[in-house]
């Protein structure tokens, strides 16, 4: 009779490569073709994210392909003051703008996990409008942000942000972020590229735009969140390409 496998030297079963638990919607995707892809039903692609029954696919939008823990709360937004302290640090720095011509917009995002999460940007109070509609876009169409204040991740360059009292790298003169009239999407996801100047330095992979992965923004998907309410978008600049920035200004 054969003898069994004493359970210390049994080999256990090769791994099959890690099921996909998402799918980053680009160009000729449909519901149909992604729901085959990936073994699941046209139905469960619709109740796990939430799409309505002729809700057309939005590209860069992320799709969950597992079951939720429970369905995505309506957006939600709310705005505040800010204080000198919080938009300025120090009054030594001169800021351009007075905290009393900026507002933070709290607003809900989807994460990189695929679940809802509350972050602020901080912008001209006269943008607070247009800058609420982008955002509320983004998370009716699923673009996921990666962190936003007051996350605290290790690396800050991850953070989506706006207001920022700082100048231009290398320069004297002050960013659009220090009017509070720019805004920065995923920076690592969308760096900006200028010679052979990276920004922020770790972000090279996603420098080749073809790729359509998780917070990339291209101008047939994500784009024309902003530049539908009066954004310009760096990414379409010459001399050097940003596509992390929006601004008002087209700078």
């Amino acid at each position: 009779m054969a003898q069994a496998i004493p359970a210390s030297t049994r080999v256990a079963p090769a791994a099959g490569p890690a099921k996909a638990t998402t799918h980053v919607v680009r160009a000729g995707d449909t519901l149909s073709q992604i729901a085959v892809r990936h073994g699941l039903r046209i139905t469960q692609l619709r109740d796990w994210n939430g799409l309505g029954k002729d809700e057309p696919l939005r590209i860069d939008g992320m799709l969950r392909l597992t079951a939720p823990e429970s369905p995505l709360p309506a957006w939600k937004t709310l705005v505040t003051r800010v204080t000198t302290a919080e938009a300025n640090g120090s009054p030594a720095k001169r800021c351009p703008v007075p905290a009393a011509e900026l507002r933070r917009i709290w607003v809900r995002y989807l994460g990189f996990d695929g679940r809802a999460h509350t972050g602020h940007i901080t912008m001209r109070r006269s943008l607070v409008g247009p800058v609420q509609r982008a955002f509320a876009k983004l998370y009716r169409w699923r673009f996921p942000i990666m962190a936003m204040p007051p996350a605290v991740p290790p690396d800050r360059t991850v953070l989506t942000l706006g207001y920022e009292c700082r100048f231009v790298a290398g320069t004297r003169t002050w960013s659009q972020h220090s009017y509070g009239l720019a805004v920065d999407i995923n920076p690592r996801q969308n760096p900006m590229i200028r010679g052979d100047y990276l920004d922020p330095p770790n972000s090279r992979p996603w420098l080749a735009r073809t790729h359509h992965w998780a917070g990339m923004m291209h101008a047939d998907g994500a784009v024309p969140a902003f530049t539908s309410e009066g954004f310009s978008w760096g990414g379409r600049w010459k001399t050097l390409k940003d596509y992390m920035h929006f601004s008002t200004t087209d700078r």
